[in-house]
Parts: C-alpha cells; sequence; structure tokens
C-alpha cells in the first residue's frame, strides 16, 4: 500500500497532479482544496489513497492524492457512506474545503451539503448521521484545512482548464462550457478553482 508520493510537481490541473518520483510519474486524482495547496510549488507530498477499479477485461488502480492526511481521512470516511462515490466524495471536498464540511456534518447543516451535485436530502442526511460521531471522535474538525490562497495571476486558458476539470469529474462538455462561459463574463478575474467550484453548484 502506498501511504504518499513525494517528489517533483510535473503536471497540475484542478483535477489532477502528476507528481515524479524516481523517474515515475505518478497521475493522482485531487481535490480543489489540495490543488490550491499545492498550486505554484515545484516539490509536494501527497497522502495516496488507491482504489481498485474492477471489471472489464482489466483490474487498474486509481490514485487519489491529498495535501493533508486530515482530507485523505474525510474521503475515506465519506466512501463509506451508501450512495457517494469515488468521484462524488472528490466533488463533495471541492465544494467545501475540510474544516467548512467537517463543520456542516458536525452541526448537522443539510444545505452545505445539498448544493454539491448529485446530492439530495437523503443522502446529505445519512452523511450526517453515518460521519458525525466518527469525525468527532477522529478529531478531524479540528483540523485546519488545506491552504486556500488563490493565484493572484489567472491563467489565460482558465475557461478550458475549468471546464476539463468538470469534463473529469464526469460531466458533459457542452452544458459544463455554458455555465463556466456565464460564471467568467460576471467576473473574468475568477481563478480557475473558483471558478469549477461555482459551476458545480451550478450544472444541472
Amino acid at each position: 500500500m502506498i501511504d504518499y508520493i513525494k517528489g517533483e510537481l510535473a503536471e497540475l490541473t484542478p483535477a489532477q497532479a502528476i507528481v515524479e518520483a524516481y523517474g515515475v510519474g505518478y497521475a493522482l486524482n485531487i481535490s480543489l482544496n489540495t490543488y490550491e495547496a499545492i498550486q505554484g510549488k515545484q516539490n509536494v507530498k501527497l497522502f495516496v489513497h488507491e482504489a481498485l477499479v474492477t471489471g472489464g477485461r482489466d483490474d487498474s488502480y486509481t490514485f487519489f492524492g491529498f495535501a493533508s492526511k486530515q482530507e485523505r481521512d474525510l474521503y475515506r470516511l465519506l466512501i463509506t457512506v451508501s450512495g457517494v462515490g469515488a468521484n462524488t466524495a472528490r466533488m463533495i471536498l471541492s465544494s467545501a474545503s475540510p474544516s467548512e464540511l467537517c463543520n456542516a456534518i458536525s452541526t448537522g447543516n443539510e444545505r452545505v451539503l445539498k448544493s454539491v451535485k448529485g446530492i439530495g436530502l437523503k443522502t446529505a442526511q445519512r452523511i450526517i448521521v453515518d460521519l458525525k460521531d466518527k469525525i468527532l471522535s477522529l478529531g478531524i474538525a479540528q483540523e485546519v484545512s488545506a491552504g486556500t490562497a488563490a493565484d493572484s495571476t489567472i491563467p489565460v486558458d482558465v475557461r478550458d482548464e475549468a471546464v476539463a476539470a468538470l469534463t473529469m469529474l464526469g460531466f458533459s462538455p457542452a452544458p459544463t462550457a455554458k455555465v463556466v462561459t456565464a460564471i467568467l463574463t460576471d467576473d473574468a478575474t475568477l481563478p480557475v478553482e473558483q471558478v469549477v467550484k461555482l459551476a458545480l453548484k451550478q450544472i444541472k
């Protein structure tokens, strides 16, 4: 089992990081919180969750990377909840910081959870019921979330990056592009991670 990968950040998008360690490039699916925490860094350390994908001709491993152990712990708790899969858990962590999410769960704030695409009232209630005591017992709720300071320099291809990230999360490119365009029309200064966060709440 891989606990973490430490090395040079070779490539980075809001949905994926490629870390080169000892000549091997590891592709890790990441949340927006992790993206914000490692953006602009040359060397990173990402805590890994391995997911075995079965079916088809071959089994394969998918790596998820997290900037902190606390975010990984929270991700692992989320995927234990019925109805919350790997990508849904990553989407939840992309919509709110770990501390915000823990606060919502510990206080029973269904609204925060329901704002995430694909999370209805029943699933939100299930997350709260299943995880409230676990979060408090593990002390995750007291941890400080990964850094959220965004790079003030907005990339020229912010729209394409946002659409690509949302497509990797499972959304159709055409309607996603419309939502992203509308968001940037209202505020062209938004960084890509903020655009993705806003789009996650608006895509139908």
